[in-house]
């Protein structure tokens, strides 16, 4: 388990890595940038790995929590790490979006809870295929 969420967590910190890369050349191509911004993306990097390499796997994959309680904190989780990647990307966008946080919030469990049932549904039926190829 463990040495899956560490194979989870470079994964998905090198994929954010690029992409804020990726982005910050697009918008900000003709702009210099402090190179303690780079740790600014490093920040970004590590708290997408950490919510999605690390967090959401072991919420759904290992931890046996009911459904509501694995939507509230992947829906709050979510949110505050989205929030903190906006806050170290620029302090105005945060303050722009800040006032929008509780129906962010709101909208992010709806969704969660949306996502939940269509890979609960998904999955069921995986699993019985699987049973059924294995009683053929």
């Amino acid at each position: 388990m463990i040495a899956n969420l560490k194979h989870s967590f470079f994964q998905v910190f090198t994929v954010t890595s690029l992409w804020a890369t990726l982005l910050l050349t697009i918008f900000f191509k003709d702009q210099p940038i402090q190179m303690t911004y780079l740790w600014n993306t490093a920040g970004i990097a590590v708290i997408a790995a950490v919510l999605f390499g690390v967090m959401y796997n072991a919420l759904w994959n290992y931890f046996t929590l009911k459904p509501v309680w694995n939507i509230a904190i992947s829906s709050t989780f979510n949110i505050l790490g989205g929030m903190a990647g906006v806050w170290l990307f620029s302090e105005e966008m945060f303050q722009l979006i800040a006032p929008w946080f509780p129906g962010m919030w709101l909208l992010s469990i709806v969704l969660h809870t949306i996502a939940f049932y269509f890979y609960a549904r998904m999955d069921s039926k995986k699993k019985a295929d699987e049973l059924n190829k294995i009683l053929k």
